[in-house]
């Protein structure tokens, strides 16, 4: 199979969208990132996984830590912006938990600091333990099928 089939094939996985984060010399470095997932209670570890030709790898692999801030509804603009679809520079507006940078608004920032790393095909997976959190209420940004979506609740379902 090639490399376009297998990516729409693990399209139909419906993701979070969080934003990456980590500051260097008061400079904020961000990425849009759908590949995280929580890995441990105890201690509490989280996992995110970057391409290797990504900016934000050297990055994460100076500061030993980053921030994560998982996208609310309203924030496809904000992900759209680290995804670098947007040419345009906007405002963004950070907050912090802990020491990092994390996006105002989400539903979930988390400041990790870098427990381990492993390489893993053309990517490289970052566990990070949790220091501190900041939960907000919302509704999820979602992305399926190579498109942003939200959530829409089906009464029949929730019972």
């Amino acid at each position: 199979m090639d490399s376009r089939t297998f990516r729409n094939a693990m399209g139909t996985f419906a993701t979070g969208i969080t934003i990456i984060t980590t500051e260097i010399d008061g400079e904020v470095s961000g990425m849009t990132a759908n590949a995280f997932m929580s890995v441990s209670l105890d201690p509490k570890l989280v996992l995110i996984s970057i391409d290797k030709k990504a900016k934000m790898l050297e990055k994460i692999q100076k500061t030993k830590k980053y921030g994560i801030s998982i996208l609310s509804s309203d924030q496809l603009q904000e992900s759209m912006n680290f995804a670098g679809q947007i040419k345009e520079k906007i405002d963004v507006d950070f907050d912090r938990v802990g020491d990092m940078p994390v996006l105002k608004g989400a539903l979930l920032n988390l400041s990790c600091n870098l427990a381990d790393i492993h390489e893993a095909g053309d990517h490289i997976l970052f566990i990070g333990e949790v220091m501190e959190m900041k939960i907000n209420e919302g509704d999820p940004l979602l992305y399926f099928g190579g498109k942003y979506r939200n959530l829409v609740m089906n009464e029949s379902l929730a019972h």
